[in-house]
């Protein structure tokens, strides 16, 4: 392991910013993008030698690596990162349509939604079917809804998603805003909690 990854690896380590997959992805990201350097002919760096050319370097080479805008904006997040911990911030533009990056599209025009129709009904188990039910009507993720607990979630106009349940961690609520959502909760009150 050369000294930059080695280095990179300890700024990870001792700063613990986002969930426990940023963290993951932050790390993985920095030792692939000190390899780039490396082989783009930068040897000998260390985290507090960044600069401009190094950031242009690795733009010319994922530009010219056909990675979609997302991909690219990500890497750059993880660079942005290491540039502000080690109190280089203004060597990447903030903005990245000052690099000539352009906006990612999120919006596929494809619904995700499934309707599961009658093969609900084939679910055997209470729990799992009440689960796919809170999911299809409240457009929950699969862990909220296997995670929801009714009497603490149900607070009249909306359920309330504890940050353990939700994806990055962060609590959310979601209203509720027709009586078919509201019956089903309903009904999820009433369902005995599962045997451990």
């Amino acid at each position: 392991m050369d000294d930059l990854t080695y280095e990179l690896k300890q700024l990870c380590r001792r700063n613990k910013d986002g969930g426990a997959m940023t963290q993951a992805q932050r790390m993985g990201s920095l030792a692939a993008i000190a390899r780039q350097l490396k082989q783009a002919g930068f040897r000998n760096m260390h985290t507090s030698s960044l600069k401009g050319k190094h950031v242009d370097a690795l733009l010319e080479r994922w530009e010219g690596g056909n990675l979609s805008a997302g991909t690219i904006k990500n890497r750059l997040s993880h660079l942005r990162w290491w540039a502000e911990k080690v109190g280089k911030a203004g060597v990447i533009p903030a903005d990245n349509a000052r690099l000539g990056i352009e906006q990612r599209q999120f919006v596929t025009g494809n619904n995700k939604a499934t309707d599961l129709g009658d093969r609900l009904e084939r679910v055997t188990d209470p729990h799992v079917r009440m689960s796919l039910r809170l999911q299809q009507a409240f457009g929950l993720r699969r862990e909220e809804a296997i995670k929801l607990q009714p009497a603490y979630a149900d607070r009249g106009d909306h359920i309330a998603l504890k940050g353990s349940w939700t994806k990055g961690g962060r609590e959310r609520m979601v209203p509720i805003t027709t009586a078919e959502q509201r019956s089903i909760l309903t009904e999820a009150h009433a369902l005995p909690a599962p045997a451990r």
